[in-house]
Protein backbone atom coordinates (compact mmCIF):
# COMPACT_ATOMS: atom_id res chain seq x y z
CA UNK A 1 0.00 0.00 0.00
CA UNK A 2 1.29 3.47 -1.10
CA UNK A 3 1.24 6.30 1.32
CA UNK A 4 -1.14 8.05 -1.05
CA UNK A 5 -3.72 5.43 -0.35
CA UNK A 6 -3.10 5.00 3.61
CA UNK A 7 -5.85 4.12 5.29
CA UNK A 8 -4.64 6.55 8.38
CA UNK A 9 -1.23 7.73 9.71
CA UNK A 10 -1.28 7.58 13.04
CA UNK A 11 -2.36 4.89 15.65
CA UNK A 12 -2.93 4.18 19.01
CA UNK A 13 -2.53 0.57 20.28
CA UNK A 14 -4.56 1.03 24.08
CA UNK A 15 -3.44 -1.58 26.77
CA UNK A 16 -5.30 -2.89 30.02
CA UNK A 17 -8.69 -0.79 30.36
CA UNK A 18 -8.61 0.50 26.52
CA UNK A 19 -11.01 -1.50 25.00
CA UNK A 20 -11.75 1.63 22.74
CA UNK A 21 -10.98 4.88 22.27
CA UNK A 22 -13.50 6.66 19.88
CA UNK A 23 -17.37 6.40 19.82
CA UNK A 24 -17.93 6.88 15.72
CA UNK A 25 -15.66 4.22 14.39
CA UNK A 26 -15.22 2.25 10.87
CA UNK A 27 -13.97 -1.37 11.93
CA UNK A 28 -11.65 -3.05 9.91
CA UNK A 29 -10.66 -6.55 9.52
CA UNK A 30 -6.81 -7.08 8.51
CA UNK A 31 -4.54 -10.22 8.08
CA UNK A 32 -1.16 -10.41 7.90
CA UNK A 33 1.85 -12.56 7.15
CA UNK A 34 2.78 -12.91 11.05
CA UNK A 35 -0.99 -14.36 11.80
CA UNK A 36 -3.90 -11.98 13.09
CA UNK A 37 -3.96 -8.99 14.95
CA UNK A 38 -5.54 -8.41 18.09
CA UNK A 39 -8.51 -7.99 17.28
CA UNK A 40 -10.29 -5.83 14.53
CA UNK A 41 -8.72 -2.21 13.95
CA UNK A 42 -10.88 0.40 14.54
CA UNK A 43 -10.89 3.09 12.49
CA UNK A 44 -11.82 7.34 13.44
CA UNK A 45 -11.20 11.19 12.53
CA UNK A 46 -9.50 13.31 15.31
CA UNK A 47 -9.68 16.55 13.65
CA UNK A 48 -8.30 16.58 10.17
CA UNK A 49 -6.28 13.29 11.10
CA UNK A 50 -7.37 9.14 10.31
CA UNK A 51 -6.68 7.46 13.32
CA UNK A 52 -6.46 3.91 13.85
CA UNK A 53 -7.06 1.89 17.44
CA UNK A 54 -5.77 -1.60 18.34
CA UNK A 55 -7.08 -2.98 21.90
CA UNK A 56 -3.12 -4.89 22.61
CA UNK A 57 -5.36 -7.33 24.28
CA UNK A 58 -8.30 -7.69 22.11
CA UNK A 59 -11.58 -7.41 22.82
CA UNK A 60 -12.58 -8.18 26.40
CA UNK A 61 -8.84 -8.16 27.34
CA UNK A 62 -8.29 -12.15 26.20
CA UNK A 63 -4.61 -12.32 25.37
CA UNK A 64 -2.09 -12.06 28.18
CA UNK A 65 1.28 -9.69 27.72
CA UNK A 66 3.08 -13.29 26.44
CA UNK A 67 0.64 -13.87 24.23
CA UNK A 68 0.08 -10.77 22.51
CA UNK A 69 0.85 -11.33 18.51
CA UNK A 70 3.01 -8.22 18.73
CA UNK A 71 4.20 -8.96 14.76
CA UNK A 72 1.09 -9.26 13.42
CA UNK A 73 -0.29 -5.88 15.52
CA UNK A 74 2.90 -3.42 13.68
CA UNK A 75 2.15 -5.55 10.49
CA UNK A 76 -1.43 -4.45 10.05
CA UNK A 77 -1.09 -1.26 11.19
CA UNK A 78 2.14 -0.45 8.79
CA UNK A 79 -0.06 -1.74 6.07
CA UNK A 80 -2.82 0.44 6.58
CA UNK A 81 0.14 3.15 5.97
CA UNK A 82 0.51 3.98 9.68
CA UNK A 83 3.36 5.59 10.14
CA UNK A 84 3.19 6.69 13.96
CA UNK A 85 2.01 4.84 16.64
CA UNK A 86 1.06 5.98 20.67
CA UNK A 87 1.37 3.00 23.12
CA UNK A 88 -0.35 4.19 26.13
CA UNK A 89 0.13 1.02 29.03
CA UNK A 90 -0.25 0.46 32.63
CA UNK A 91 2.88 0.11 34.52
CA UNK A 92 3.50 0.02 38.25
CA UNK A 93 5.64 2.38 40.26
CA UNK A 94 9.34 1.63 41.37
CA UNK A 95 9.34 5.28 42.96
CA UNK A 96 7.69 6.71 46.21
CA UNK A 97 8.04 9.99 43.78
CA UNK A 98 5.69 8.68 41.00
CA UNK A 99 2.46 7.94 41.93
CA UNK A 100 -1.06 6.05 40.79
CA UNK A 101 -2.85 8.23 38.91
CA UNK A 102 0.83 10.09 37.05
CA UNK A 103 1.72 9.77 33.84
CA UNK A 104 5.57 8.76 32.61
CA UNK A 105 6.84 9.85 29.23
CA UNK A 106 8.93 7.02 29.17
CA UNK A 107 12.58 7.95 26.98
CA UNK A 108 14.14 4.10 28.29
CA UNK A 109 13.76 0.39 28.68
CA UNK A 110 15.01 -2.54 29.92
CA UNK A 111 13.68 -5.69 28.28
CA UNK A 112 13.22 -9.32 30.36
CA UNK A 113 10.85 -10.65 28.65
CA UNK A 114 11.62 -13.93 26.99
CA UNK A 115 10.53 -16.50 24.86
CA UNK A 116 8.27 -14.11 22.78
CA UNK A 117 9.11 -13.41 18.74
CA UNK A 118 10.90 -10.10 19.27
CA UNK A 119 12.27 -9.42 15.59
CA UNK A 120 11.26 -9.32 12.20
CA UNK A 121 14.61 -10.34 10.76
CA UNK A 122 14.45 -13.94 11.14
CA UNK A 123 16.64 -14.53 8.17
CA UNK A 124 17.79 -14.72 5.71
CA UNK A 125 18.31 -11.29 5.71
CA UNK A 126 19.72 -10.01 9.01
CA UNK A 127 19.17 -6.42 10.26
CA UNK A 128 20.49 -5.36 13.30
CA UNK A 129 18.60 -2.60 14.12
CA UNK A 130 19.66 0.16 16.50
CA UNK A 131 17.39 0.70 19.70
CA UNK A 132 20.07 3.21 22.09
CA UNK A 133 17.21 5.64 21.94
CA UNK A 134 13.74 3.26 21.67
CA UNK A 135 11.25 5.90 21.70
CA UNK A 136 10.46 8.54 18.33
CA UNK A 137 12.08 11.95 19.88
CA UNK A 138 8.86 13.86 18.33
CA UNK A 139 6.34 11.42 19.58
CA UNK A 140 7.53 12.09 23.20
CA UNK A 141 7.66 16.15 22.46
CA UNK A 142 4.43 15.97 21.88
CA UNK A 143 3.03 13.54 24.34
CA UNK A 144 4.86 15.76 26.86
CA UNK A 145 3.31 18.91 25.23
CA UNK A 146 -0.35 17.21 25.33
CA UNK A 147 0.00 15.89 29.28
CA UNK A 148 0.95 19.18 30.12
CA UNK A 149 -2.64 20.57 30.43
CA UNK A 150 -3.65 17.85 32.75
CA UNK A 151 -5.70 16.30 34.10
CA UNK A 152 -3.16 13.44 35.20
CA UNK A 153 0.67 14.98 36.75
CA UNK A 154 3.19 14.26 33.78
CA UNK A 155 7.04 13.53 34.42
CA UNK A 156 9.50 13.99 31.38
CA UNK A 157 10.98 10.45 31.19
CA UNK A 158 11.98 7.45 32.83
CA UNK A 159 13.03 3.75 32.45
CA UNK A 160 10.19 1.53 32.33
CA UNK A 161 11.59 -2.04 32.96
CA UNK A 162 9.39 -4.78 30.81
CA UNK A 163 8.71 -8.25 32.50
CA UNK A 164 7.65 -11.13 31.02
CA UNK A 165 4.21 -11.76 33.41
CA UNK A 166 1.61 -12.82 33.48
CA UNK A 167 2.99 -12.98 37.43
CA UNK A 168 3.72 -10.13 38.79
CA UNK A 169 7.04 -9.23 40.21
CA UNK A 170 8.33 -10.87 43.54
CA UNK A 171 9.65 -8.52 46.43
CA UNK A 172 13.36 -9.55 45.27
CA UNK A 173 12.57 -8.70 41.95
CA UNK A 174 11.16 -4.98 42.53
CA UNK A 175 13.45 -4.07 44.62
CA UNK A 176 16.76 -5.27 42.11
CA UNK A 177 14.98 -3.48 39.11
CA UNK A 178 14.84 0.31 41.94
CA UNK A 179 18.36 -0.27 42.49
CA UNK A 180 18.90 -0.39 38.88
CA UNK A 181 17.18 3.02 38.22
CA UNK A 182 14.28 1.87 36.98
CA UNK A 183 11.16 4.12 37.17
CA UNK A 184 8.11 1.96 36.73
CA UNK A 185 7.36 -1.63 35.26
CA UNK A 186 5.18 -2.80 32.93
CA UNK A 187 4.67 -6.38 30.87
CA UNK A 188 4.25 -4.71 27.03
CA UNK A 189 6.46 -2.35 26.10
CA UNK A 190 8.42 -4.84 24.39
CA UNK A 191 8.47 -5.86 21.68
CA UNK A 192 6.47 -3.92 20.66
CA UNK A 193 8.84 -1.12 20.79
CA UNK A 194 11.31 -2.36 18.78
CA UNK A 195 9.09 -4.24 16.35
CA UNK A 196 8.03 -0.54 15.44
CA UNK A 197 11.56 0.63 14.90
CA UNK A 198 12.30 -2.29 12.76
CA UNK A 199 9.41 -1.06 10.67
CA UNK A 200 10.57 2.40 10.12
CA UNK A 201 7.26 3.32 12.46
CA UNK A 202 7.99 6.59 15.24
CA UNK A 203 6.48 5.29 18.52
CA UNK A 204 6.65 6.47 22.08
CA UNK A 205 4.54 5.33 24.87
CA UNK A 206 2.94 6.81 28.22
CA UNK A 207 2.60 4.85 31.54
CA UNK A 208 -0.42 5.22 32.99
CA UNK A 209 0.64 4.72 37.13
CA UNK A 210 -1.45 2.26 38.61
CA UNK A 211 0.02 1.08 41.73
CA UNK A 212 3.26 0.86 43.72
CA UNK A 213 4.19 -2.80 42.53
CA UNK A 214 5.42 -4.55 45.55
CA UNK A 215 5.11 -2.02 47.54
CA UNK A 216 6.90 1.43 48.49
CA UNK A 217 9.89 0.37 51.17
CA UNK A 218 9.20 2.80 53.91
CA UNK A 219 5.64 2.38 53.73
CA UNK A 220 4.64 -1.00 55.03
CA UNK A 221 0.83 -0.18 54.64
CA UNK A 222 0.79 -0.46 50.98
CA UNK A 223 -0.33 -3.74 49.84
CA UNK A 224 1.74 -5.31 46.61
CA UNK A 225 -0.53 -5.13 43.19
CA UNK A 226 -2.94 -7.57 42.24
CA UNK A 227 -4.71 -7.58 39.00
CA UNK A 228 -8.34 -6.35 39.73
CA UNK A 229 -6.54 -3.07 41.34
CA UNK A 230 -4.31 -2.66 38.37
CA UNK A 231 -7.39 -3.43 35.79
CA UNK A 232 -10.25 -0.85 37.99
CA UNK A 233 -7.55 1.81 38.47
CA UNK A 234 -6.81 1.91 34.93
CA UNK A 235 -10.28 2.05 33.62
CA UNK A 236 -11.35 4.48 35.97
CA UNK A 237 -8.79 6.98 34.16
CA UNK A 238 -9.19 6.20 31.07
CA UNK A 239 -11.05 9.31 30.49
CA UNK A 240 -8.50 11.65 31.19
CA UNK A 241 -6.12 9.29 29.21
CA UNK A 242 -8.39 9.87 26.25
CA UNK A 243 -7.85 13.13 26.32
CA UNK A 244 -3.84 13.64 26.42
CA UNK A 245 -4.07 11.14 23.48
CA UNK A 246 -6.56 13.12 21.35
CA UNK A 247 -4.76 16.10 21.86
CA UNK A 248 -1.39 14.28 21.12
CA UNK A 249 -2.93 12.72 18.17
CA UNK A 250 -4.25 16.73 16.97
CA UNK A 251 -0.29 18.02 17.42
CA UNK A 252 1.68 15.31 15.70
CA UNK A 253 3.03 16.98 13.27
CA UNK A 254 2.06 16.60 9.40
CA UNK A 255 5.71 15.59 8.45
CA UNK A 256 8.34 13.24 10.12
CA UNK A 257 11.64 14.64 11.04
CA UNK A 258 12.59 12.45 13.48
CA UNK A 259 15.42 9.11 12.65
CA UNK A 260 12.77 6.89 12.78
CA UNK A 261 12.33 5.87 9.08
CA UNK A 262 15.69 5.43 8.22
CA UNK A 263 16.36 3.30 11.20
CA UNK A 264 16.38 -0.40 9.33
CA UNK A 265 18.85 1.58 6.63
CA UNK A 266 16.14 0.07 3.81
CA UNK A 267 16.13 -3.45 4.52
CA UNK A 268 13.00 -5.29 3.83
CA UNK A 269 11.90 -8.23 6.70
CA UNK A 270 11.89 -11.57 4.73
CA UNK A 271 8.13 -12.77 4.73
CA UNK A 272 7.49 -16.48 6.75
CA UNK A 273 7.24 -19.16 4.62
Amino acid sequence: MSSGDAEADLAVIGGSGFTALFDDVETIEVTTPWGPPSGPIQMADVGDRRVAFLPRHGPGHRLPPHRVPYRANLWALRDLGVTRVLGPCAAGSLRADVHPGDLVVVDQLVDRTWGRAGTYFDGPTVNHVSLADPYCPTLRSTLLGAAEPGPLPVHDGGTVVVIAGPRFATRAESQLHRQQGATVINMTQMPEAALARELGICYAAVALVTDYDTGVEDDPDIAPVNQAEVFSFFEANVPKLRAVLVRALQAVPAERSCPCADATGGLVPDLPH
